[in-house]
């Protein structure tokens, strides 16, 4: 039972912050499109629309998590790789985002 709540409490958790990773995404799309970034900016809006949907199925995950207490620990790894892969996402378009306004 303890690993149980333990797991239903991560997914409180990855999911209210992995919906509100696609609204960052959302924003910083519009932000590069607005600074006209050129080449760079064409590669990193994709990566960053590429991420915004890795957080919704995130989401989606850590919702099924919360919901399915027989499958529940499965489901909230599944989303905590995914909601790693998209912050790691997240990171490399930071990076390519402060060389090209740099």
């Amino acid at each position: 039972m303890g690993k149980q709540r333990e797991s239903v409490d991560l997914s409180g958790h990855i999911l209210p912050t992995s919906a509100t990773m696609v609204g960052v995404c959302v924003t910083a799309i519009g932000i590069i499109r607005l600074m006209h970034a050129g080449t760079v900016g064409f590669y990193v809006d994709k990566l960053l629309a590429i991420d915004s949907v890795l957080f919704v199925i995130c989401s989606a995950f850590s919702f099924y998590s919360a919901r399915n207490t027989q499958r529940s620990a499965q489901l909230e790894n599944i989303a905590e790789s995914i909601f790693l892969a998209g912050l790691t996402l997240l990171g490399i378009a930071s990076v390519f985002m402060t060389f090209k306004v740099g």
